[in-house]
């Protein structure tokens, strides 16, 4: 067997290192979750000839917008995307015919975005499918332990959210007393 070496430090705080590696492989392995789900979006766009952004602008509609539409920057916003890329993508998919875009009559700079026909219809043949998904992907989990998981991770992302908030903070504040940096010539 080979010894192991650790340094003074690692030596009083074994659970520490311990901890610290199940952190960066739950950090691994939840990038590579999100990989995986970026490749099925991407996938489930191409069966309608569209983007994945265009496929997630789709989907947020179908879940949320209960026939009434929705209003390009609450799209934006739940999608961590700029209102321009959704107003954008949104005249794609409306060429497409698969999305109506309406001004709303009091204000019209607010543009509501709502499904077509054909739309529904797709995204409603390919739901089955993405239950079937579901199924295999979360076998084993009952609905209180998912729901716990989930719960966890919505924690870590709320954390994630603050901590990068204060580094950004601080960054932009460390950096304004500064004079720009000189751009090469």
């Amino acid at each position: 067997m080979t010894p192991v070496l650790t340094t003074k430090k690692e030596a009083t705080h074994p659970r520490t290192i311990e901890t610290l590696d199940v952190i960066k492989r739950f950090m691994l392995e939840m990038s590579e979750i999100n990989s995986r789900l970026e490749e099925l979006h991407k996938l489930s766009g191409k069966a309608l000839g569209i983007s994945r952004p265009q496929w997630m602008i789709l989907i947020a509609l179908f879940d949320l917008e209960k026939s009434r539409g929705l209003p390009v920057n609450v799209v934006a916003k739940l999608l961590h995307v700029d209102s321009s890329f959704v107003t954008t993508q949104s005249k794609l998919l409306e060429q497409k015919g698969l999305l109506r875009r309406t001004r709303l009559r009091v204000d019209v700079r607010v543009v509501k975005m709502s499904l077509t026909a054909k739309a529904r219809r797709s995204l409603t043949s390919l739901a089955e499918q993405f239950r079937a998904v579901c199924k295999l992907v979360f076998e084993g989990f009952n609905e209180d332990g998912l729901a716990a998981f989930t719960a966890n991770l919505v924690s870590v992302n709320k954390r994630l959210q603050t901590i990068s908030l204060r580094i950004a903070t601080e960054f932009d504040s460390s950096n304004s007393g500064r004079a720009p940096a000189k751009s090469p010539r």
